[in-house]
């Protein structure tokens, strides 16, 4: 059995897409998934399967979730190596120590072309930072997220790429549930 980690994509936002989280986690052990937790309300789910394919997990979850609640969520899967990875590698908060708090990683779905990452800027007058890391973008937010214009729609916008983000604290919580294991 391997650990995985996914994230949906933009439930429970603002009313839309509403997903009780104890339908989640019974939804993902219909599916055959086994020792189902969940962490927090926005999409977060630590599973283990014997499948190694991540495209076929996605693909199922998708689905059961477009049968069971009527609407379409793009997930993101990523095992725990992955996880571990993404907190020793270069970032705010290893070079600068940052206030977690204020540190993000927005999570892309797919490469973007390089063209599109070449003529990314921060908008005028946002006082965020971000630095690139093949299919994340970790963002350093002095005035809070919510002030930023540096969203997920932005970089779907600017990238052509679907994108969700987490605080630094979600990436770390994450990465221990699955660690746990």
């Amino acid at each position: 059995m391997r650990t995985y980690i996914s994230m949906l994509r933009g439930i429970n936002v603002s009313g839309q897409k509403k997903i009780r989280m104890a339908d989640l986690k019974s939804l993902y052990e219909t599916l055959g998934l086994n020792n189902v937790q969940t962490y927090l309300q926005s999409g977060n789910v630590i599973f283990d399967s014997e499948e190694l394919d991540t495209q076929i997990l996605r693909d199922s979850i998708e689905e059961q979730i477009e049968n069971s609640f009527g609407f379409s969520v793009p997930v993101l899967i990523h095992n725990g190596d992955y996880f571990q990875r993404l907190i020793g590698s270069k970032h705010f908060m290893k070079e600068r120590s940052e206030n977690p708090s204020r540190v993000m990683v927005t999570f892309l779905f797919t490469s973007p072309e390089q063209s599109k990452l070449m003529e990314l800027d921060v908008p005028e007058n946002d006082t965020c930072e971000f630095v690139i890391a093949d299919q994340e973008i970790f963002l350093s937010c002095p005035d809070g997220y919510g002030r930023s214009k540096l969203s997920n729609n932005f970089f779907e916008k600017k990238l052509g790429v679907v994108a969700t983000s987490r605080n630094w604290k979600s990436v770390l919580a994450l990465y221990e549930m699955a660690n746990k294991r």
